[in-house]
């Protein structure tokens, strides 16, 4: 019997990539990337002189049909596997990652009477100008004492679905009337492959407020939000959309998909899911205590237990919401590589001239050079707030800050700051955990910067004092999609009847554990601390400075635009 192969497709921020993976063992046989035509849109509209305002972050939907069409013929023709050996397909996506579409499953950007309308297009997981959104959400939702509120850490931020929804119905009627339907761009792509319209169960958890016991928050909650949002459920298709997890079988792919991407009609759809959550099968972290994280352009901390616990500050806790049997914990920072990369942008010529000389990127060379100081040496700490707070704080007002400069100050000092920053951020949330009987038994790092670079991994077991042991593969979603692929197809087709034992066979990891240096945690147990006061002042009330910059930043901006005076 011929080998049997799956293809798991990650769509993150910039790009998208498809692996082919050997159902056996989860052996990587090909994978095929492809950057987005578009990238992220958050200055300009596609084709206009439209600016957009502050924290728009928006992406076109066509760049994620090109990765279709990319990706997988890539796969196939690298492998010389044949379209009859690949038994399944799952799509794992940014979330929340929102398409406004008409009933046919059009992306209304694609329309010409709406290219010109900024809520028309994908509203991307960190579009934070919804955050008003959110805060009215949460105000309201504590003053009626919903249930649902603790479950989430006490708030919701603008990265969810909700709160996008809000603003295109407040700001943009004319989109809202016309939106048949607000899906998550993993399951729009499912639909597209499969032919049948579904909701994935990562997504509606994590981003949409939903779980299997009390479904979503009661219809009288958004009517007393908004006039505009009382008929919000039918955007949403409740009645019409089943829910499902990964691993299961949504439908098989289209003749008309399988004639444009080279495969075969009738092969296994899975679910879509999100692009952190879905790497807890690729890591093997399947009991309750395995947290992993996954380390890329922000970061996501997943943990699983036994039990339910209302912890404050984090982005929730579902039932099966990583794998079957645990409640899974999550919690973030929304931005990590993004800061070192802004950082590197800023490089003076005496680094990028190095970086040119060498060939390698200025941020190696900035880095390199941050990993020749010691802990504590520069005498600088900084707030890694750049793209706002995820966890413990949830509040996107919040913003980026160094303390400790001088005029001898070096940028690898600025970038040594920032990495243990978000270290520090990091072990701010496990010690929320703790604080609140959790266990971590053991911590898997995945993503990136896992993978390539061995200083910050080190700086980050130092800070949390922990073994941090790393992720055998460069793309833990696109494997674990490729694992939930398998599962969907099931054993009669070649591959599993659980996700458990998919995940038994094909999960990938390292040999690489770093272990914490006791000296180095010793510094920086002093560093944290100083850390957790600026967190606490700055966060929490004591100087809502940041807060008053970005509304005068917001107000300024606002009547530049009105008197047609370009950003």
């Amino acid at each position: 019997m011929s080998a049997k192969y799956t293809i798991g497709i990650d769509f993150g921020t910039l790009s998208g990539r498809a692996i082919l993976v050997d159902v056996a063992d989860g052996r990587e046989v090909a994978d095929c990337v492809l950057d987005y035509p578009h990238a992220v849109i958050d200055t300009t509209l596609p084709g206009t002189n439209l600016h957009l305002p502050p924290d728009f972050a928006l992406q076109h939907p066509q760049d994620y049909l090109d990765v279709l069409d990319t990706v997988i013929p890539g796969v196939l023709r690298q492998s010389g596997v044949a379209p009859t050996d690949v038994i399944g397909l799952c799509i794992d996506f940014t979330a929340c990652t929102l398409v406004p579409i008409n009933a046919e499953g059009t992306p209304l950007c694609f329309l010409d009477e709406f290219k010109q309308n900024p809520h028309a297009y994908v509203k991307l997981w960190k579009h934070h100008a919804a955050q008003p959104y959110a805060n009215r959400i949460n105000s309201l939702a504590a003053e009626r004492e919903e249930p649902w509120l603790a479950r989430y850490g006490g708030k919701i931020s603008s990265e969810w679905l909700f709160p996008k929804l809000f603003e295109i119905a407040d700001c943009a009627p004319e989109v809202w009337s016309r939106m048949a339907y607000a899906i998550e761009a993993g399951d729009w792509l499912t639909w597209l492959l499969s032919g049948r319209r579904t909701r994935n169960f990562t997504c509606a958890g994590y981003k949409a407020i939903y779980t299997r016991e009390d479904g979503f928050p009661s219809p009288d909650f958004f009517a007393a939000l908004s006039p505009y949002m009382a008929n919000v459920y039918e955007k949403l298709d409740l009645d019409g959309t089943p829910i499902l997890s990964a691993g299961t079988q949504v439908g098989s792919l289209t003749e008309e998909m399988a004639q444009r991407l080279g495969l075969c009609a009738g092969t296994a759809i899975s679910a879509a899911t999100a692009d952190a959550h879905v790497a807890a099968p690729g890591l093997g972290c399947c009991r309750a205590g395995d947290m992993f994280g996954i380390f890329g352009t922000s970061a996501c901390f997943m943990l699983q237990a036994d039990e339910e616990k209302l912890i404050p500050g984090i982005c929730g806790v579902i039932r099966d919401g990583l794998m079957p049997g645990t409640y899974g914990y999550e919690a973030g920072l929304c931005c990590l590589g993004d800061h070192f990369a802004w950082l590197a942008e800023q490089a003076p010529a005496e680094y990028t001239a190095e970086a040119e000389a060498r060939g390698i990127p200025v941020i190696k060379v900035l880095i390199e050079r941050a990993a020749r100081l010691a802990p504590g040496e520069s005498g600088i700490l900084a707030l890694n707030w750049w793209n706002g707070n995820r966890s413990m704080l949830v509040d996107s007002d919040l913003s980026g800050l160094f303390v400790g400069m001088t005029l001898q100050t070096r940028p690898e000092e600025l970038m040594r700051a920032l990495i243990e920053a978000t270290a520090f951020a990091t072990r701010a949330i496990f010690e929320t955990y703790a604080a609140h009987g959790m266990s971590v038994h053991r911590f898997v790092a995945a993503g990136g910067i896992a993978r390539k670079d061995p200083f910050t991994m080190q700086l980050y077991a130092d800070v949390l004092g922990i073994d941090i042991r790393i992720a055998g593969s460069t793309q833990i979603p696109a494997l674990s999609s490729a694992i939930y692929a398998a599962a969907a197809a099931g054993s009669a087709a070649g591959g599993y009847d659980t996700i458990h034992e998919a995940a038994g066979a094909m999960h990938r990891l390292s040999d690489i554990v770093y272990h914490p240096n006791p000296a180095a945690t010793a510094v920086y147990d002093k560093l944290y601390a100083e850390y957790i006061r600026l967190h606490d002042y700055f966060g929490r009330g004591g100087n809502d400075v940041m807060k008053h910059l970005r509304a005068l930043r917001s107000e300024t901006m606002a009547k530049r635009t009105n008197h047609n005076i370009q950003p």
